[in-house]
This record gives structure tokens, C-alpha cells and sequence, in this order.
């Protein structure tokens, strides 16, 4: 027989079931705001539920994406400040999918702690599902882990995993993407999600504190509100315009890499781009990063999206149409290149 006061439990290492099934029961609203068509919002199950044939697809390919947030995470942290942090996570996954043409369907989160904090896990969970909505996918699952001893207390990471779907003909990047194209860009709302590591290291080497005024943007009240902000969702506006048989041929979302690495991800090898710096204004934010620490034009382009969150490439005789089509949802479109007809599938930069 077990001697009861010699007797441990899992709570006593660190883990509380209790306080786990108490989130789930909390966030149970917050999946709910986000059903969509094949979607099931029950919570607590051993898998998330879809009904693909719900969506009204003919002839669809699956399409899947997983990503983190980064030492992003960290500056929510030491601030206490959760309320965009999701946003992000649900950001670097479905602006992937779009990218691809695919409608993101349903999202899953992974959150992991050194100690659940049922109050910061609500408020974090409640900005995956902000960021649900405004991708129009459903939150229908996740997995919250306590994991003492790998984490410190008050320490947390993300993972996000989304699927969405596309039909088959209409899976980008199209195969005719060639010389005379047009590359539009469209403005990211910050650094997004990526880069965080130099940008933390900067803000150190600066002395300044999260909550110190912010050097380079007068409407954000601190300079941790100023890089806090979630990274903005591309989904809705180019669904739109994809569905009104817009020409996209090509996306590129404009993450870690920058311009330099991204847009060759969707070139063929017959082709290259051709970016000039000075067709967009470069966010005050951006200069501030390069002027604080010296950072080379090369390495600042290959580090930050710089002001330009996603690419858009389409046919020139398109290109009022598709920047009347995304403008008319809200989004700020610069042409910023063409497509050339050097092979390789680079980027080449000038000024002109």
C-alpha cells in the first residue's frame, strides 16, 4: 500500500491537469468565433474535425503550413503584453498558404510553458483566434504543454499549424510567369514576424527599455508597441481577388530572407526580378534598425521585409485592375519591379 505522505503527484512536479482543462473550458468562446463553413468548434476532442465537401470545392488540392513566432515572443513576454502575438502565429502560416492560392480552412495552435498562467494562455489564445477571423479559418484544436524544467515559469513558445485548399487548376505559382511581369508590393504594418533576434540585439546595444518612447514612430506610445504590432494578414484581400478572376500569376510572402530570398522562391529558372528601392517609401522603422547598427544595404534586404509584407506578380496589362482590386480592401500597393529575362532566378536591386 502506498504510504500517502511519502506519495507524489503530477501536480508536485510542476504540471496542473486541473488548471489545463480549465483553459480548455475558457477558450471554448473563442474557437467558436471563428467557425466557418466545414468547421466544427467543439474543443477537448482527440482531433479537430472538417468537412471539406462543406467548402463547395470541385477539384481541391490540400495545402499545409506550420511556423513559430520567434524570439518575437520574447518582447511579449518581458512586457506582459499578449494581445498580437497570435496574430502572428496565425499570420506566418496562412499568408504561406495564400501564397500558394489555397484558402486557409482550419488552424492549430501548440503552446508550450514552464507554468501554465491561465490568464497570459487566454489572452494569447484570444489573438490566435483574432487572427483566425481575419484569416476566415477555423481555430478547431491545439495543444497546450506544461513542460517544467524546459522552461522557465513565466517563459512560453508557439507553433501554429494551418491547411487550406485550392483547386486544382488554380494552384499558383503559374508556369508563365516571364519577362515584361509586373511585381507589385504590398506594404507590411512592421517587422511582422522575423529578425527579431538582431532586433532584440539592437534595442540591447541602444540601452533603451521596452517602454521607452519610440525613435522613429511617434503613434506608437512605447517602442515595445511599436515592434508588438501583429503581423498583417494577406488572405482575405487576395482571396477576393483571385476569385474575381484577377491574373495573379505569382505570391510571394515576404518573411525571413527578405526580398532576396523570397521572390525566387516562385520565379522559374528562365527568368529574374528586377526590385527598385526607391518605388516605395522604406518605413521609418527600418531606418532606424539600419542607422543604430550599421547594417549593410545587402544584409538589411535579406533580413527584414523593409516595408513590403507580400509580392504580387501579374500581367502588365493587369496591373490597374489588381491594385484597384487589393486597394479597394484596405491594402497599400506599390509597383516595385519587373520581371526580367535574365535567367536564374535572382533579385537584382537598383534605384532608379
Amino acid at each position: 500500500m502506498t504510504d500517502a505522505k511519502n506519495s507524489l503527484t503530477y501536480a508536485d512536479s510542476g504540471v496542473d491537469i486541473d488548471a489545463g482543462n480549465q483553459l480548455v473550458r475558457e477558450i471554448a468562446p473563442l474557437a467558436k468565433k471563428t467557425v466557418r463553413a466545414g468547421s466544427n468548434s467543439d474543443l477537448g476532442g482527440f482531433g479537430g474535425l472538417f468537412d471539406l465537401k462543406a467548402c463547395g470545392f470541385k477539384d481541391p488540392v490540400l495545402v499545409a503550413c506550420n511556423d513559430g513566432v520567434g524570439t518575437k515572443v520574447k518582447i511579449a513576454i518581458e512586457q506582459n503584453k499578449h494581445d498580437q502575438i497570435g496574430i502572428d502565429l496565425v499570420a506566418m502560416c496562412v499568408n504561406d498558404l495564400i501564397v500558394q492560392g489555397a484558402e486557409p480552412l482550419f488552424f492549430l495552435d501548440y503552446y508550450a510553458t514552464g507554468k501554465l498562467n491561465l490568464e497570459t494562455a487566454r489572452k494569447v489564445i484570444a489573438s490566435i483566434s483574432d487572427g483566425c477571423v481575419q484569416a476566415g479559418c477555423a481555430l478547431i484544436g491545439g495543444e497546450t504543454a506544461e513542460m517544467p524544467g524546459l522552461y522557465k515559469e513565466n517563459d512560453y513558445d508557439l507553433a501554429g499549424f494551418s491547411v487550406g485548399a485550392v483547386e486544382r487548376e488554380q494552384v499558383l505559382p503559374k508556369q508563365n510567369i516571364g519577362a515584361g511581369d509586373i511585381i507589385l508590393g504590398l506594404a507590411s504594418n512592421g517587422v511582422h514576424s522575423n529578425g527579431f533576434s538582431l532586433v532584440r540585439r539592437i534595442v540591447e546595444a541602444q540601452n533603451l527599455g521596452w517602454d521607452a518612447p519610440t525613435p522613429f514612430d511617434h503613434e506608437a506610445p512605447t517602442l515595445g508597441d511599436a515592434l508588438l504590432v501583429g503581423t498583417r494578414i494577406y488572405v482575405k484581400p487576395i482571396l477576393a481577388a483571385l476569385k474575381a478572376g484577377q491574373p495573379i500569376k505569382g505570391l510571394a510572402h515576404i518573411t525571413g530572407g527578405g526580398l532576396t530570398e523570397n521572390l525566387p522562391r516562385v520565379l522559374p529558372e528562365t527568368c529574374s526580378a528586377e526590385i527598385n528601392l526607391n518605388s516605395w517609401q522604406r518605413p521609418a522603422l527600418f531606418e532606424w534598425l539600419q542607422e543604430s547598427a550599421n547594417i549593410d544595404e545587402t544584409e538589411l534586404l535579406k533580413t527584414f521585409n523593409c516595408g513590403i509584407g507580400m509580392c504580387v506578380i501579374v500581367p502588365k496589362d493587369a496591373v490597374t485592375a489588381v491594385k484597384q482590386a487589393l486597394a479597394s480592401f484596405g491594402e497599400t500597393v506599390y509597383e516595385i519591379g519587373t520581371i526580367s529575362s535574365m535567367p536564374g532566378g535572382s533579385v537584382q536591386y537598383s534605384r532608379a
